[in-house]
């Protein structure tokens, strides 16, 4: 019987493959998505209800992870909590940790290739709350750790509640002065609020600055149409475009997706924007009616299966539009109005519903 140990050392050793610049076989990936899904059946009793529609093993639907605690560990074993934003609605999604070395390996190693792969440290300014400000938020769990692996220095530029432009300016404008390649790292809302509140303030970053943006907006801030909003930052921070890349994660996941314009600037290559897909990660836009994949380029929801949710479950059905694009992914925002009807009957059926 396969134990845990065994399935965390297989995840273990893709990372440390593709971090060591070794080819990752999707079949190797695929035969280990398998693996963890028959063992998290088998512990998850809401994933064990889903039944096996189609050649993959049935993905459970983000929305139930707002109504029960989905864990192969039982809670007294919980090492960290982190829970979504809770602004688009009165229940907030749960995705508890046993063990954070798995999420550490697949965000370290994600982040150096995408947004840190021509530097090992340079100087950060994080729009975002420092860690003990959110404990229960992955993203500044995720800083944090940037702060740790990639920071020569660290500026946190929200404090109490709220943006603090007098001393984002005072950083920016020090980091100007001295030429310092400096990464600046935040939500689409504090960019926004940026955008909103530092009149009219310009800055010229030095060659090799670069900008990652995560998240939506959800209540926060005005909404920004994604090419406006790149547009407005490339001009208040003095960044080109391709220096600027989206981030693409959430509390259900443990692995992240980056923009590929920052990575592929940087080796010499052009291509369209759109999202690189780790070789730990399977992502595919699915039919929202069937569940099954889509043909082509053709818009689906998007189905993400990241190996590196051990302790949860690791195929996970989002209502996310998306699309493929050449060897990425386009994610085209959420799907409008009711859940998609696919995952609403598996939500159902994943919760016990009659």
């Amino acid at each position: 019987m396969t134990t845990r140990g065994e399935l965390k050392a297989r995840i273990d050793a893709l990372i440390t493959a593709f971090v060591s610049d070794q080819h990752v076989e999707a079949a190797t990936r695929d035969e280990l998505i398998e693996d963890l899904a028959a063992w998290q059946a088998e512990r998850i009793p809401e994933y064990g209800r889903l039944q096996r529609r189609g050649a993959w093993p049935p993905a459970l639907p983000t929305d139930v992870f707002r109504f029960r605690r989905i864990a192969a560990h039982p809670k007294e074993d919980d090492l960290r909590v982190f829970l979504s934003s809770g602004t688009t609605s009165s229940e907030r999604s749960l995705h508890a940790y046993g063990d954070l070395s798995v999420y550490d390996a697949a965000a370290r190693a994600a982040a150096r290739h995408m947004l840190f792969p021509d530097v090992e440290r340079m100087r950060l300014v994080v729009l975002a709350p420092q860690e003990d400000k959110a404990p229960d938020s992955s993203l500044e769990y995720m800083l944090a750790r940037f702060a740790e692996w990639f920071g020569t220095e660290c500026t946190w530029v929200w404090c109490d509640g709220a943006l603090d432009l007098e001393l984002l300016a005072a950083v920016l404008r020090e980091a100007e002065a001295s030429k310092e390649a400096v990464a600046v790292l935040g939500t689409s809302f504090a960019f926004v609020h940026a955008e909103d509140g530092l009149g009219d303030q310009r800055f010229e970053l030095a060659p090799g600055s670069r900008i990652m943006q995560t998240g939506g907006y959800k209540g926060r801030s005005r909404e920004v149409d994604p090419e406006i909003l790149l547009e407005a930052i490339s001009a208040r921070f003095g960044v080109a475009g391709p220096w600027i890349i989206n981030e693409f994660g959430a509390t259900e996941l443990s692995s992240q997706m980056y923009e590929t314009t920052l990575r592929e600037g940087i080796d010499g290559a052009t291509g369209p924007r759109r999202l690189w897909v780790p070789p730990w990660v399977r992502a595919t836009p699915v039919d929202p009616d069937t569940l099954q994949p889509v043909q082509g380029d053709a818009v689906g929801i998007l189905r993400i299966d990241d190996t590196a949710n051990l302790d949860s479950v690791c195929c996970i059905q989002t209502a996310d539009l998306a699309r493929r694009l050449d060897d990425g992914i386009v994610v085209l925002g959420r799907a409008p109005g009711a859940p998609p009807r696919g995952c609403s009957l598996a939500a159902d059926q994943a919760l016990g519903a009659q």
